[in-house]
């Protein structure tokens, strides 16, 4: 039999199932791969900055498609109005609260516009309320940053101490709003990328707008038919090594093949 499994015409089977099967398990492995990615947020377009009064009113919410926007406000900084986001680190997107405890601060300062209204802008991030960046600058300030939804007030998992006065968990418009009563706050928030004149503190990370994809199920069956292909190749190498082990045992052993209806018995004589 193992005479049999080497010879040359099955060596060359051997390999040329081999080859089929790292081939087509491969581009199964990769048809599997583009339906993965074919569900992960991409980039939106990203248009230039405008003025955070045209997404943003007081009042109402801001929409959806707004978010990650970038925006420019020129105001001027309510200083006594300052409020420090406990244990959040320089990244918008990261877990707060008791997952980020101790772990700093962002500066959300209310800007006043020209028009008299306020929007919330985290100014940047620092380690501790005495740092010198948590400084209000005075005078006229042009922010230019990325539009960001209120956050909800379940939106960290809040630790069992109380925040002292002058610190928050969240962002949340509906608190601000009990805040800072002396204007109309618009809602949402702006993350600050640059500011002029220049803030000293530290930059809070914030990613641009993004979009979810459908699932292209199509790619999906495309990798279940390379592998289904792979295993039919695996059965069709069964059958033809299966019939050459039988043809060789039965070659060895003298048997003949039997002989066809109506016709003389083998190893008969004919008269």
């Amino acid at each position: 039999m193992l005479r049999t499994l080497l010879a040359p015409r099955l060596v060359a089977l051997h390999l040329l199932v081999i080859g089929v099967l790292v081939s087509f398990t491969l581009l199964g492995r990769w048809q599997l791969g583009v339906f993965e990615a074919s569900g992960q947020p991409r980039l939106a377009a990203d248009p230039p900055p405008v003025a955070v009064t045209e997404l943003t009113q007081a009042g109402r919410h801001t929409p959806v498609e707004a978010a990650g926007r970038r925006v420019t406000a020129t105001g001027t900084y309510d200083a006594g109005g300052q409020l420090l986001v406990a244990d959040r680190v320089a990244d918008v997107d990261a877990p707060g609260g008791r997952a980020a405890r101790d772990q700093g601060f962002w500066l959300l300062t209310p800007l006043r516009l020209t028009d008299g209204t306020l929007v919330a802008v985290i100014r940047g991030w620092v380690s501790s309320p005495q740092d010198p960046a948590a400084a209000v600058p005075e005078g006229t300030v042009t922010v230019t940053g990325r539009l960001r939804p209120a956050e909800q007030t379940d939106a960290v998992q809040r630790s069992a101490r109380a925040l002292p006065a002058g610190q928050v968990a969240t962002v949340s418009t509906s608190e601000l709003i009990n805040v800072w009563t002396d204007a109309p706050l618009r809602d949402g928030f702006v993350v600050a990328t640059a500011q002029e004149p220049a803030s000293l503190a530290t930059p809070v990370a914030v990613s641009p707008p993004t979009e979810g994809m459908g699932l292209t199920w199509r790619n999906l069956a495309y990798a279940a038919q390379w592998w289904v292909f792979a295993i039919f190749a695996v059965y069709m190498w069964f059958h033809f090594v299966r019939d050459a082990v039988r043809t060789d045992r039965a070659n060895r052993t003298g048997q003949a093949a039997p002989a066809a209806p109506g016709g003389p018995a083998p190893g008969a004589d004919i008269v």
